[in-house]
């Protein structure tokens, strides 16, 4: 056992934290993790985790300055993280921080250097620059104000933008949403669960004392996509039960936002956090959570990490490299106006921050509000004419879709399923429209192509993990792409390392000898 872990350990039996002789907490090569010692049944309670023990802004020496500061959320929360590390040893928390890594491997925290070299191409790229652009700014206009604030006394050393990114980066990895007199926090054990996608073995759940408040009684994690960088969530609705992971990286406005108010005495909770196993676990395998149904490049945005056999992983198209394609294959001019009729028919792609884009699933399935923009694009001038002097219905895609098809064709078109839409929708000019898209989009990743991305997994070993899994990441793309163009194309499509059920893994590591595909699939038997 290494002494980090015998320190944990020491400081969860002091807190009053319950865990089943069903659990063994290792520390390896692989980080920490939790792991089975018996065959654990579903139902059986695993862990009771009291929330007094739980780090949180409220519960932080600096719950008065983070208060009057008006920093809510998990600003507020970092900003408590930041406070008890400084404190050291004297730190309630001292036991269970020192467990923690200085800082978590989001791309957030690389350096400017490595978000170029590593996430060029894919749809991180900018948005990791302006995540670090904002951090900066709440660094700034939030945090360094505090160093000011007379009772804490505060090391300017301690609370310098290296640390804030520290403690952001294990806020936005490791924090969940407690309930609403806790608001953020960081809870021990519960968060040494790893994420596997679809292999959820514990819930959480709260268990109500007989003295807490009655608007106490909900847990939440939070999975939630904060792409606009607000701090304004609403917990009045919170569901009972947590859910897995942490938060994402979430950047606030200080001052005014979900902000910390003042709870008399009989809300204060005493409640406790309860691990609950909802899917049986064999003795010796690892017990793992869930954050939730998302691809490579949020699971890498939001946690650091990527899955390589991950159902879940799209690649996306901005709208906007669909209008610059269409302008250099018609007109500005003629673009802007289909793209007009499509917003008529109340369609949008989806909207991250600054930015809208189309998703293509890991099975190649284009989001159905790009075929049908592409569609519109290449109707014909008496069919768009007919079209625009009517008037459009909105809010119901299959009737936007029925309308377009039965002008088109001068009948009346029912669509009864989803195969027969996207049969009437792929005609050969928007089909050759995803391949030139597929060409375009694959071009952002530079001279590389599938083959290379291969052979650099095959050399990368996990260990490295800000090239790992950007390399997951570029790789799950490329394939996607690949799916979509001719294969009589110059270079060789690698589709092969597609498993019978769709999925990609890779030969063994040459350093750990671990790997993804089986033999069969190496093509070696």
């Amino acid at each position: 056992m290494t002494r980090r872990l015998r320190a944990l350990k020491r400081w969860m039996a002091s807190q009053g934290i319950d865990s089943s002789d069903g659990l063994e907490i290792r520390d390896d090569d692989a980080g920490i993790r939790v792991v089975s010692t018996r065959d654990l049944g579903e139902g059986e309670a695993v862990a009771r985790i009291p929330k007094s023990a739980c780090l949180t802004a409220r519960a932080s020496g600096a719950r008065e300055a983070i208060e009057e500061a008006g920093l809510g959320g998990s600003l507020g929360l970092a900003a408590a993280v930041m406070y008890e590390r400084a404190l050291g040893e004297e730190s309630a928390w001292a036991g269970y921080l020192q467990a923690l890594p200085r800082r978590e491997a989001v791309p957030v925290a690389w350096e400017a250097g490595e978000i170029d070299e590593f996430l060029v191409g894919t749809e991180l790229h900018k948005t990791v620059k302006e995540d670090k652009a904002l951090i900066y700014e709440d660094w700034k206009e939030c945090i360094l104000p505090l160093l000011s604030s007379a009772p804490l006394k505060l090391e300017p050393r301690s609370f310098g933008y290296d640390q804030y990114v520290d403690a952001k980066s294990l806020v936005a990895s490791r924090s969940f949403e407690i309930d609403n007199y806790h608001g953020f926090g960081m809870v021990p054990l519960a968060d040494l669960f790893n994420h596997k996608t679809g292999a959820e073995n514990v819930h959480f759940t709260n268990v109500s004392s007989d003295s807490e408040s009655d608007n106490d009684q909900n847990v939440e994690d939070q999975n939630g996509h904060y792409d606009d960088y607000s701090d304004n969530l609403s917990t009045d609705d919170l569901p009972s039960e947590i859910n897995g992971s942490p938060t994402f990286f979430s950047g606030e406005t200080c001052g005014n936002g979900n902000n910390m108010e003042d709870a008399s005495s009989s809300e204060v909770d005493l409640s406790v956090l309860e691990m609950i196993i909802v899917k049986g676990v064999k003795s010796g395998d690892e017990v793992f959570n869930t954050y939730g149904s998302m691809g490579n490049a949020a699971l890498l945005h939001r946690y650091g990490f990527t899955e390589l056999d991950n159902p879940y992983d799209i690649v996306n198209i901005d709208l906007k490299l669909v209008i610059d394609w269409s302008s250099s294959q018609f007109s500005s001019r003629y673009t802007r106006a289909r793209v007009s009729m499509w917003r008529r028919f109340d369609l949008s792609g989806c909207v991250s921050q600054n930015s809208e884009y189309f998703e293509i699933s890991s099975e190649g399935e284009p989001q159905l509000e790009l075929l049908i923009l592409l569609y519109v694009i290449f109707l014909p001038d008496g069919v768009y004419h007919k079209l625009n002097q009517m008037v459009m219905p909105s809010g119901d895609i299959s009737k936007a879709i029925s309308t377009i098809l039965s002008v088109k064709h001068n009948t009346s078109i029912s669509l009864e399923d989803l195969d027969m839409v996207k049969d009437c929708l792929l005609i050969d000019k928007v089909c050759r429209g995803l391949v030139s898209l597929a060409e375009i989009r694959e071009r952002y990743y530079g001279e590389t192509s599938l083959d290379d991305d291969e052979k650099k997994l095959m050399n990368c070993c996990k260990s490295n993990k800000k090239l790992y899994h950007s390399l997951v990441l570029e790789y799950s793309h490329l394939a996607f792409l690949y799916s979509f163009l001719p294969r009589e194309r110059g270079r060789t499509r690698r589709m092969a390392t597609f498993s019978s059920d769709g999925r990609f893994g890779l030969r063994s590591c040459p350093d750990c000898g671990k790997g993804g595909l089986t033999p069969e699939q190496r093509g070696e038997r």
